[in-house]
Formats: C-alpha cells, structure tokens, sequence
C-alpha cells in the first residue's frame, strides 16, 4: 500500500513536545482518531474519555537501546547500527544484525552499500566488529556480525554488546529530528529492562505520549493494559522495506487478559505496529491468544487480516511505509486514506516524537456520546 500524498518536510516533528515551550508534556501532541472513515480531531490527554471501562491496551515493554555506535573502517568513519540481538536458532548466540551508515556531517547518517563479508570495524574500547553474512539473501543492508574484543567480554573474546552499547552508544538519530537527545527520551513509560539486554533498536513510539498520570487515570476508568514484548529492529528509513524477524513474548497472564477481553464487550487496542505483530504473532486459528515467545516473521497484511485486535493506536507514517499494510489490515485502505488526508489537512506532525492516530471500529450511540464529551 502506498498512499497517493506527499508529506511537507515541514511536517516533521523535529523535537519532542515537551521542549516545544514551557509547561509542555509529552501528552502534549494531537490525536487524530477515526472512526471508520469518520476522523474527530482530538489531543492525546483527552484519550481516556475516548475509551470506555472495559477497553484493553495492548502494550510494548521493550526498552529502546543506545543502538548507534561509532567506528572505523581503515581511515574511513562509520557509524553502526545495531539492529537485533541473535540467539542459537537466529543467527547464532553472540551475534547481531546490524546495519552500516555514513556519517553525513550533520550528526545524523545516510546510506552506505553494505559488506562485503569479512569487513572489519574497530569500535570505542578497543572492541572490533566483522560481518559475517547477509541477514536475507538480495539486502545488503543488514548483515549477521560478530563484535570481540574490549572490556567486559565472556573470556572467549566475545564482546559485551549490551555493555558496549551503555558506554559508547547513542540513540539512532534520522535527519529530520534537530539534535541529538538523550536516551530517556526514548524510553516509553512502559519500558521494562531485559535481563539479557535485549531491546529495540528503535523506540516503540506510539507508547511514547503516554505519561504515567494518563496511565493512571486511564485505569481508574477501567481501561486495562497487557503488557507484551516486541525488540524492533532498524527500520528501513530509505526504501521502506517489509519487517524481518523479530524477538517477542506475550506472557500468560496477558493471553489471558486479552482472550477475557475479547469474550466480553471490550475492544482489544494495540499502542503501536510493534504490539500488533507481537499479539497477532501469538494468535491461533480460531483467533485465541496463547502465551507465546521466541522468532515471529509474520507481516500483517490486508490479506491475512487481523485475529485479534479491534483498534490501533499509532504514529504518522511515510506514505511508502509498509506498515501502512498493517493500518489497512486494522482499518480498511478507505479509513487509512482518509485519515491521513484529514491529518494533511490538519497540519498533523510525522514520525517519533509526532501526533498520532487512533484507529477504531465505527461504533455505536455510546461511542458517541463518549465523543462529544471530549469535544
């Protein structure tokens, strides 16, 4: 799916709501939600009156890491990107996938040619980086890599890449954010530490107006959340590529919460693509959800549809992006369409630290009185 509109480079948010004046929040961003084809324009703090007692957010724990490092390749400066942990099954215990950029003199990167195998990168504390093979066959972009070397290694001369990437690392920064931020700006509050470090390379951003004083009032309402766990890896911010697999867990006690809900009159909604593919991934059949983790490849698409989840709470996306697929799949493509051309016209911010769009099924006289209260 690709939309039929051109986003204004104006449109980027380039900072976080909370440093665009004083008194600023990070719930301080709009909210656009639509209703079938029916979109309302709203701001993000007014999310609770828009839900009713019974509703279930379904959300992502995973933490965003420090995942841009820089290196050296002979004389030449890059900057490494480190995209998702591997495991025995994936990749072999101790590697990464990890993606290569330019540094383009901004304090952002562009672009590079990935491989060839064997490059070497020597990295910040004497730790060095080999590429070993493409992550999938015809993409150059991500490659399996093994780091050794530098303090705090296994003994074996496998390096500590969690610890590497506390010491030396940065959040990923595109070109359209104004400057570097620090770390806790991307931490949602619903971000969990991992024990073995893993995390997402890239924050879970839907989560991130989210403020722990809405999360409270949201559940004296009677709003409930189910924590699950999906580590996104690098996007694909040049060609938009389809998602590779992912790292993710749905525990017990959330696949229960959800089936509950789902037998009940409450409406299961995702915060953000991430929680989509996580909770899908952990789906049967016959659309119950059963406590899953491990490897998920699944991309939602229109034509596979959606088993569980009635709503979806997201960001603005590229017109290109694949996860638009996923919108359609939620939404159908003539809400998608006519959300974003609303979101145009209203002058709506892109990307992570943007507005965002809430996708619900078109609803009932209830729903609308719900409405009109927040208006």
């Amino acid at each position: 799916m690709t939309l039929a509109v051109r986003v204004p480079e104006e449109l980027s948010a380039r900072v976080p709501a909370e440093q665009r004046g004083p008194g600023r929040e990070r719930d301080d961003v709009r909210l656009l939600v639509s209703r079938g084809t029916e979109p309302a324009h709203h701001v993000f703090r007014e999310l609770p009156c828009l839900l009713r007692a019974g509703d279930l957010l379904v959300v992502n724990t995973s933490p965003t890491l420090a995942a841009a490092v820089d290196g050296r390749i002979g004389h030449a400066r890059v900057v490494v990107h480190f995209s998702t942990r591997g495991d025995v099954a994936h990749g072999g215990e101790g590697r990464w996938a990890v993606e290569l950029r330019d540094p383009d003199g901004r304090g952002t990167t562009r672009a590079r040619a990935g491989g060839p195998t064997g490059t070497r990168v020597r990295l910040p504390g004497g730790a060095r980086l080999v590429l070993e093979e493409a992550l999938s066959p015809g993409s150059g972009r991500l490659w399996w890599a093994r780091v050794a070397g530098g303090a705090g290694g296994d003994g074996r001369g496998a390096a500590d890449v969690p610890g590497l990437l506390r010491e030396y690392g940065r959040p990923i920064r595109y070109s359209y954010t104004e400057r570097d931020q620090p770390l806790s700006v991307y931490q949602t509050v619903f971000a969990l530490p991992s024990a073995d470090g893993a995390g997402s390379a890239e924050m879970p951003s839907a989560a991130r107006p989210f403020t722990a004083a809405l999360v409270a009032e949201l559940v004296s309402r009677g709003v409930q959340f189910a924590p699950v766990a999906l580590h996104t890896g690098v996007a694909s911010a040049e060609v938009h590529e389809p998602p590779y697999p992912e790292r993710f867990s749905v525990p017990e006690a959330s696949a229960r919460l959800i089936n509950a809900v789902r037998a009940g009159d409450g409406r299961v909604i995702a915060v953000g693509t991430t929680a989509v593919r996580a909770v899908e991934s952990a789906a049967g059949d016959d659309g119950v959800v059963r406590a899953r983790e491990g490897w998920t490849d699944l991309v939602v698409t229109p034509g596979r549809g959606v088993r569980v989840v009635d709503g979806l709470l997201t960001g603005l996306h590229e017109p290109e992006a694949s996860h638009l697929l996923m919108l359609e799949a939620v939404a159908g493509r003539a809400a998608i369409d006519r959300g974003y051309e609303e979101a145009l016209r209203g002058r709506y911010l892109w990307h992570e630290f943007g507005d965002v769009h809430l996708l619900l099924p078109e609803e009932d006289a209830h729903a609308e009185h719900c409405f009109s209260n927040c208006r």
